[in-house]
């Protein structure tokens, strides 16, 4: 039975579909775990950033006082703030 060839290429052929779909889900499913593990790479590193900025926050006044006057535009009782606007051509005026 095994030395005819065909039925052994018929049985080769077989177990390849059979295997096949398994194959394909396992390549699937370890690229889609590495893509996971990077992600979790990168969440951990952005943890990290987020936990020094907090420890900042908390125990450094000059660096809370930098983040509190550049994002949120807090200011000193008594400053005044000067914002200055760049000068505009006479085009862009007359487009006006």
């Amino acid at each position: 039975m095994w030395k005819n060839p065909f039925i052994l290429f018929l049985l080769a052929v077989g177990l390849f579909l059979i295997f096949l779909p398994s194959y394909q889900k396992m390549q699937d499913l370890k690229t889609a775990n590495a893509d996971y593990e990077q992600r979790i790479r990168e969440l951990m590193e952005e943890n990290q950033v987020l936990a020094e900025e907090k420890r900042l926050l908390l125990e450094d006044p000059v660096y809370l006082e930098k983040v509190a006057r550049e994002k949120m535009g807090l200011i000193r009782e008594g400053e005044v703030i000067y914002k200055i606007e760049p000068q505009t051509s006479t085009a862009e005026t007359q487009k006006q």
